[in-house]
């Protein structure tokens, strides 16, 4: 039987890879859906929030909600009570597009188990749900902190 920490890191791998695929026809970038998707959950959001939620690097998340923002999917305001702060929300047409790229993966996600008889097809999503609460809570802000941002490649 394979081990959890390798067979968990090659589904993930290869997941992210046909997830790619699917939103190849959505007429945006990964990263641009990457951003579209995290604002779709959390929002209006600062540009410093999102670069930490995203754990991307703050000069790409910038030129792509610019990119965004040219597309007339993502609004970018002025922060009420701290004027070097911009809040970025979508735009009408950037929440038809989130939803419709939501609706893109999920179907993809969920097309993933079918071929699985009903029992075993139970059982992974049962297994996910463990898997993405452990996510969630290694993630979580308290915890993150706790162990700190580096971690050593041993």
């Amino acid at each position: 039987m394979p081990q959890a920490g390798p067979l968990l890191r090659e589904i993930s791998r290869l997941y992210v890879r046909a997830q790619r695929n699917e939103v190849a026809c959505c007429g945006n970038t990964t990263a641009q859906c990457h951003i579209l998707t995290e604002l779709s959950r959390s929002q209006p959001i600062s540009q410093a929030e999102l670069v930490a939620q995203l754990q991307l690097e703050k000069a790409w998340v910038s030129r792509t909600v610019e990119k965004l923002v040219g597309e007339g999917l993502v609004s970018k305001e002025p922060h009420p009570s701290d004027a070097r702060t911009w809040l970025l929300s979508l735009t009408d047409a950037g929440v038809e597009r989130a939803a419709a790229l939501e609706q893109t993966l999920n179907r993809h996600a969920s097309s993933l188990l079918t071929t699985l008889p009903e029992g075993e097809r139970k059982a992974v999503t049962e297994a996910l749900g463990t898997v993405l609460r452990v996510l969630r809570h290694e993630l979580s802000p308290s915890i993150s902190a706790k162990k700190g941002r580096s971690r050593s490649c041993k």
